[in-house]
């Protein structure tokens, strides 16, 4: 029989999970607005349980954001190093695209209220990718006049544009990110209309 302390912090590591798994779904559904006492229902415990192990909803929406932005970031961080810069753009809008959590949970991550922690992973990540556009359009894989901020905001929309397909098929989002990153190739490229905003 396990000494009571372990199972207890058995219970606390699982409860904790629940209550993860709950509360991505639940912002996913519901945005920003989803409650606590939402969130604590779905995962089957109390709201007492939440506050234990999350002191804020703040602490709470930070500690669901954190393993998908990490993972993004560490991904782009990785492909800085690649001998093809324009590849590992491409590579890099692909592993974003891979990440349907990434989409569902952009609005977290760009809220205007959005946590310290949240703040500092949101920039580091924008930095990476900053640095990959940066590369690939000195490499003349991109047109000069596309800028990190023009694919921080294009990260998401193959995603974003399958959404609104009933029933998509698996991989939809991959013929997107072509016609988006075809967009982006110096070849044919006119003039963008409107300035960077």
């Amino acid at each position: 029989m396990n000494p009571p302390s372990r199972t207890l912090r058995a219970d606390a590591a699982r409860n904790r999970e629940l209550l993860l798994a709950a509360a991505e779904a639940e912002f996913a559904e519901r945005g920003p607005d989803a409650s606590v006492a939402d969130i604590a229902r779905r995962a089957g415990v109390g709201k007492g349980t939440v506050f234990r192990h999350f002191a804020t909803k703040e602490e709470l929406i930070a500690a669901v954001v954190r393993p998908h932005v990490s993972a993004l970031d560490e991904a782009g961080r990785r492909l800085l190093g690649a001998e093809d810069p324009g590849a590992a753009l491409l590579e890099f809008l692909t592993v974003a695209g891979g990440q349907r959590e990434q989409r569902d949970l952009s609005f977290l991550l760009n809220a205007d209220d959005a946590g310290p922690e949240v703040v500092e992973l949101r920039e580091r990540l924008y930095g990476t990718v900053r640095r990959l556009v940066d590369r690939a359009r000195e490499a003349g894989a991109v047109r000069r006049d596309v800028t990190g901020n023009d694919v921080v905001l294009l990260m998401c929309a193959p995603n974003h544009v399958v959404s609104f397909v009933k029933d998509p098929p698996p991989d939809l989002w991959r013929r997107y990110l072509g016609i988006i990153f075809d967009g982006l190739r110096p070849e044919g490229a006119h003039p963008l209309p409107v300035p960077e905003s």
